[in-house]
Order: structure tokens, then C-alpha cells, then sequence
């Protein structure tokens, strides 16, 4: 028997990827009595024709069976006397694009239906493109509806000379051509009388005895910690699952990031002892010394293996927001996760042509080429060398949803020469000499709002009582340090971020800071107080548009109303006001020294 086949199903829309798997299972006499049963009424049920609707099978969600649609992965587990097999069946639609790269990344081998009615598709190409960039090199291409055109040879030999000359643009090691009904059964189980002029194996026969394993014997053993399990004062094992390579008693292993060296003491396989352990196992790896290692951590024989902040990365950017230069996200590669941030993107790639476009952004289902920086160093590797430390997910730190996937194309060696340097003087003893805490009054509000003038008030009270401080006006640092940024999204994300950061570095050196700035959206506000951290207070001084323009003697609003001045905040371009700011003032209908008062009795 060959070892366990993980495949997915992909293609675009309505091309038949549930029927097909559906159809598999039920004439390979994979199904429960009760599940045909229940299949078959069903189908009479809820069917778009008088046969078995096999999609029923795979399509679990009701909105999938009333729409006819594949919307979640549906996993299916099952054996033929030949194999064991997982198959992830996945959406078409574009819009699940997120749902279809999950399922890419867990497999070894992708089959790709094509509707023999429509030929390849845009969404096809992505899906192909999809399944290379999650490292897929096995590919099956099911030329499904093959009844729809009376079963044409020319046809498919069109489709199928189409299909070769676009893997030429992909690295793979094996790909197969197989013409399929999957709703009339041809070619899936049995080689189809209908199609004399086809000679190769069926799907699942093929699908039996294609090999899919990779060479491991150069691999070296890395496995990242998941756990750090110690039931009692005699026993402490760190756990997870072997990602490549093998391990045995006695093996010298290096454990990163922290680089500290130890021999294996004991291996255990679930709860087994054993002497050696290998790649795909979940085991307990226990040392002969004690070390600093914990989740996240990387245990390795590797001496080459090191961590970074910086690499280059394609991207498939998932989320519905646009990804902006700047913005801070979560990134979670094996069990680590960290903050990162996309700080330049070189290119996106045409779905269609595979040409290298070059743009700033990067909107939902995008694949782009970017550089990525982390806010600490992280054990990382090329995906094409080792696959658990080359790939990762970016995470909306707001939503937690999933924003993009992706795979490390190489790390950039230029960010390893740094390393944060401890000083003596440290925060705690600036602040002690100044006899104060150092903490961040971040005012947000609109233009005209009174940023600027509660914040100098302040800053004018605070030094009548000996206190040390700092100032930053949001317009005055754009005349200075962001001399260089425009009015770009992009570019506002950028000038918060640099305000922050100097923000932080006045109360490292125990300052108070003042800063005033408009900081329009509620990410940028989040992404300052994460940089900033411990001290961050945000005070939304909440006064009305009409007040702000009202109050506008410069005459912006009435400019930017008129159209003369472009990405105005409040007018062509949005303020998202705070939802839990520690303070929230409204000038209207309080006097300065009410106003202080309160931020007083706050700090």
C-alpha cells in the first residue's frame, strides 16, 4: 500500500469539484447504507435534476445545498484496499479564495477541474497558482462535462495542450490530463466506454498509485515546540510534531533562537518510548540538561538554521481591507506569533499572464512579492527548504481574521546585523531622576477640534509644577522629521507610525509626551499604542464637524468642500472615532481649565 494521499479539489466556479469527489465515494462503495439513503432522498428533495445530486456528499452547510454552492473546506477521510486518502473539497468562488488557499496548504497533490464547456478560467489560473505558491507539485487536471460535449477528443486535446503550455510557468513533478463526467461517472473509478480514445488511468486508480513522497534523506531534523510539558519535578519533555528529518537517542540537537545545545535524553512517540523518531510523528523530546526553551521554539540539528527580522515573501493577500504599507499585523509562522509589518511591495502578479505589475497595495486576492519586518527576531527558513519555517499566515490584529498566507522566499540578511543594544541608563532611572512616570497623551479629533490647544495648556501646567515634557504637534513634526510624506493612506499610516516611534523614545528618556495629531484611523491609533506600549493614553477630543468648520479660520474645510484640497479628513476622507479612548473631551461646552481638570484626575 502507498503512504496516505492529503489531495484537494479546486477549480472555479460551478465546475464540479463536490460532484466529483461525491461521485468517487459513492460508486467506489465508500458511504454508509444510511448515508446513500439519505443521499438519494435528498437528492429528490433539494436536486436541480432527477438524478443523485453527489455534491450532497461534500456540501454540508445549508446555504452551500440551497445555492448549489461550495462556501467551507469540507474535509472527507477514506480508504480504498490500495490507500488511505484525505481530500479537501474547495470553493470556487473568488470571494472564498481564503477558504480554497487553507485547503492548498495541506496537501500534496491538488486536482484541478476544468469545465470542458468553458476551458480554463481566470479563477482556474489563480487556483493553479494558488497550489504553487503552497508548494503543490502533484497535479491532477480533471477536463470535467466531458458528456456536455458529446465527449469531443479535439476538444480536449485543445484544453489539455492549453494546460501545458501554462504549467510551463510552474515547477511541478508529475501532472496528468484525464478527461471526466463527474456526473455521469466517466473516468473516475473505471476508464469510461464512452471514451475509447483515452488510454490512461482512471482518477482513482491513478490517484492509487501516484507517488507523492519527497526525498527526505538530506532533510535535517527540525520540529517546533508546541508545548512544554512537565507533569512533575522529574520529568520535563518538550512536544510537537516532527516537520522533517529524524532524530535518535543521544543526537546532539540545537534549540533556537536561543542557539543552546543538548543531547536527547529520551524520545517518546505519543507515550511510547523509542530510539528514534521521524518526520510526521507527534512526539516528547526530552534533553539530558536543562534549557530556556518554550512554544515557539525550534528544536534542530541544523547549524545553518537562524533567526531574522527581515525577508521577502509572496503574498496572497486575503482580507477584504486593502493592505496598506505600514500597518502593523500579527504574524504566526509554526507556533510563533509576533507583530510584523509589509514594508515595501515590489510587485503583484497578473493572474492571467503571470507578468509583474508594480503597485503600492494590495487588494483581496492579490498575490504579491513584498518585504516583511518583524518586531523581534524569528527562527526562519526558504519554504522550498524547509516548509514549516517558509510559511505563515498574517493576521488582522483587529478582526483576527486570517489576511494573507504566504511563503519566505529568502531572509535578508542586512537586518541580522542589528541587535538591540541594553543601556545602563535605562528608563526607570530617567524617570526616577526626573521624579515623574513617563506616559504618552495621544489627542486625537478632528481639524479644529482644540487638539493643539488643550495639549499646550497642558503641557504649560505640567511644567508649572516642575514636570518634564515634550510637545509634538502634528504639524509641526510634518514640517520637519515627515517633511518627505504626502496625504497618501499610505503615507498617514507612515506618519503615525514615525510619531509614535519618537513618542517612545521620549519616555525612554522619561519624558511626558504631548502629541496632537488628527491620526484619523483607528488602526494607526492601535498600531501607536502598541509601539508606545505601557503609558499610552488616548484622549478623543470628540467636537462636532459643524463646530470644526465653524471654527475654521484658515479656511481648509471650505477648500476642501470646494474640492481645492484633496483627502481631507472629515470631508473626502474619513475619521473613525475611538470606541474606548481612557479620555473623551468635547470643547463645546467646557472651559480649558474643566478640561484639564479631568485629564488631571486621569493621570
Amino acid at each position: 500500500m502507498n503512504g496516505l494521499l492529503k489531495f484537494i479539489t479546486c477549480g472555479s466556479v460551478d465546475d464540479g469539484k463536490s460532484t466529483l469527489i461525491g461521485h468517487m465515494l459513492y460508486e467506489a462503495k465508500l458511504i454508509f447504507a444510511d448515508q446513500q439513503n439519505s443521499l438519494i432522498l435528498d437528492s429528490k428533495l433539494g436536486s436541480r435534476s432527477s438524478g443523485i445530486d453527489y455534491s450532497l456528499l461534500l456540501d454540508g452547510l445549508m446555504a452551500e445545498r440551497e445555492q448549489g454552492i461550495t462556501i467551507d473546506v469540507a474535509y472527507r477521510y477514506f480508504n480504498t484496499s490500495n490507500r488511505s486518502f484525505i481530500v479537501a473539497d474547495t470553493p470556487g468562488h473568488e470571494q472564498y479564495t481564503r477558504n480554497m488557499a487553507v485547503g492548498a496548504s495541506f496537501a500534496d497533490l491538488a486536482i484541478i477541474l476544468v469545465d470542458a464547456t468553458k476551458g480554463i478560467l481566470t479563477q482556474t489560473k489563480r487556483h493553479i497558482r494558488i497550489c504553487s505558491l503552497m508548494g503543490i507539485s502533484h497535479f491532477v487536471f480533471a477536463i470535467n462535462k466531458m458528456d456536455l460535449i458529446d465527449y469531443d477528443e479535439a476538444r480536449f486535446n485543445t484544453i489539455s495542450n492549453h494546460i501545458h503550455e501554462l504549467m510551463q510557468l510552474y515547477r511541478y513533478d508529475s501532472i496528468i490530463v484525464i478527461p471526466v463526467s463527474a456526473t455521469e461517472g466517466d473516468n473516475i473509478t473505471t476508464c469510461s466506454v464512452a471514451m475509447p480514445w483515452y488510454t490512461k488511468d482512471a482518477l482513482l486508480p491513478y490517484l492509487e498509485r501516484v507517488d507523492t513522497s519527497c526525498v527526505e534523506e538530506n532533510k535535517s531534523f527540525i520540529m517546533t515546540v508546541s508545548r512544554a510539558c512537565r507533569p512533575n519535578v522529574d520529568f520535563r519533555g518538550f512536544q510537537g510534531q516532527v516537520a522533517q528529518g529524524s532524530l535518535a537517542l543521544g543526537d546532539e540537537v540545537i534549540i533556537l533562537p536561543m542557539r543552546e545545545k543538548a543531547n536527547v535524553k529520551q524520545l517518546l512517540n505519543t507515550n511510547i518510548e523509542t530510539d528514534n523518531i521521524s518526520a510526521g510523528q507527534a512526539v516528547t523530546i526530552v534533553l539530558d540538561r536543562e534549557v530556556d526553551c518554550s512554544r515557539g521554539c525550534i528544536i534542530t540539528k541544523d547549524k545553518s538554521i537562524s533567526s531574522y527580522r527581515l525577508f521577502r515573501a509572496d503574498l496572497l493577500w486575503t482580507d477584504d481591507e486593502e493592505l496598506v504599507i505600514g500597518r502593523t499585523l500579527l504574524l504566526k509562522i509554526g507556533t510563533k506569533v509576533t507583530q510584523a509589518t509589509v514594508i515595501k511591495i515590489h510587485y503583484c502578479v497578473d493572474i492571467n499572464s503571470g507578468e509583474h505589475i508594480l503597485q503600492k497595495q494590495a487588494h483581496k486576492n492579490d498575490i504579491i512579492n513584498c518585504d516583511i519586518s518583524l518586531s523581534e527576531k524569528v527562527v526562519l527558513d526558504k519554504f522550498e527548504t524547509a516548509k514549516d519555517l517558509g510559511r505563515f499566515i498574517l493576521i488582522n490584529r483587529v478582526t483576527n481574521a486570517t489576511a494573507a498566507c504566504g511563503v519566505i522566499s529568502y531572509p535578508l540578511f542586512r537586518s541580522d546585523n542589528l541587535t538591540w543594544q541594553n543601556l545602563d541608563i535605562t528608563r526607570e532611572v530617567r524617570a526616577n531622576q526626573k521624579n515623574q512616570t513617563p506616559m504618552t497623551l495621544w489627542f486625537t479629533g478632528l481639524s479644529g477640534s482644540g487638539k493643539s490647544t488643550i495639549a499646550n495648556a497642558l503641557e504649560k501646567m505640567l511644567v508649572s509644577e516642575l514636570k518634564h515634557t515634550m510637545l509634538l504637534d502634528g504639524d509641526n513634526v510634518r514640517m520637519g522629521l515627515n517633511n518627505n510624506l504626502g496625504f497618501s493612506e499610505e503615507d498617514r499610516v507612515e506618519n503615525i507610525r514615525r510619531i509614535a516611534e519618537t513618542a517612545k523614545l521620549m519616555n525612554d528618556a522619561g519624558l511626558i509626551v504631548l502629541v496632537a495629531a488628527i491620526s484619523p484611523f483607528a488602526k494607526d491609533r492601535d498600531n501607536a499604542r502598541a509601539i508606545i506600549g505601557e503609558g499610552f493614553v488616548e484622549i478623543y477630543v470628540s467636537t462636532s464637524l459643524d463646530e470644526c468648520i465653524r471654527r475654521d479660520t484658515k479656511n481648509l474645510y471650505k477648500k476642501a468642500i470646494n474640492g481645492e484640497i484633496k483627502n481631507f479628513t472629515g470631508i473626502s476622507s474619513p475619521y473613525e472615532a475611538p470606541l474606548n479612548a481612557e479620555i473623551v473631551i468635547d470643547t463645546a461646552d467646557k472651559t480649558i481649565d474643566e478640561m484639564l481638570e479631568e485629564i488631571r484626575k486621569f493621570i
